[in-house]
């Protein structure tokens, strides 16, 4: 499989994709397109006529969407684990990624993702206010169904990669959160493929002004 993406820094639809693999161990190649860097845009739509990124080439098959990604990925590589097995968990984790995807866009615009980046005193509006208490009902009415004192949903899922850039936007903005949703935080930071993608980041020199990528 060849999985293309943006940068480690800023593209956080290219981190949902690439953390499905990385924390399952399964064979990538990786490319990486600096975003917004001259020819990028012609680059990526090579792989992906929309002009997006993360792409997904797998024996002649190409998937884009990080959500068809990940889904593929489940599907065809991990014998459909990417799902909680329980329908009735099952359909809160749909549920939960695709509001993510469509979704939270006041806290996209004030709180791009930037791994580099550790922001002190950040104010957080009314908007952005609702979008996180939103993303706090998620995530404990998937911790309570659950049971799970590891991942959302019990093991590791799509929806723990889908919330991966929340996780990482609450942590470097500086954002307060409940015992339980914090230790959530912790754990997901502390994965080995969270920390390779941060230490990618921060080799990275390229400085952009996207909002969100």
């Amino acid at each position: 499989m060849q999985l293309i993406i943006g940068n480690h820094n800023y593209s956080s639809w290219s981190l949902r994709a690439w953390l499905m693999l990385r924390h399952f161990d399964l064979a990538f190649d990786t490319t990486r397109i600096a975003l917004f860097t001259p020819g990028s845009a012609e680059q990526i739509k090579a792989y992906n006529p929309a002009g997006k990124v993360p792409v997904l080439l797998d024996n002649g098959t190409t998937v884009w969407d990080s959500l068809s990604i990940c889904e593929h990925i489940s599907q065809m590589h991990l014998q459909n684990k990417g799902w909680p097995s329980d329908p009735s968990l099952r359909a809160h984790a749909r549920s939960s990624c695709a509001e993510m995807h469509s979704s939270f866009m006041a806290l996209r615009h004030a709180m791009p993702m930037n791994c580099r980046r550790h922001v002190d005193n950040f104010t957080v509006s009314a908007d952005v206010q609702q979008d996180i208490e939103r993303i706090h009902t998620l995530w404990r009415e998937a911790l309570t169904q659950s049971g799970s004192e590891q991942f959302l949903y019990g093991d590791f899922s799509i929806a723990d990669a889908f919330y991966a850039p929340v996780v990482f936007r609450l942590t470097g903005y500086g954002v307060k959160l409940p015992t339980q949703l914090q230790a959530y935080c912790d754990r997901m930071l502390a994965l080995p493929a969270c920390q390779e993608w941060l230490s990618l980041a921060q080799q990275e020199s390229e400085v952009i002004e996207a909002e969100e990528v």
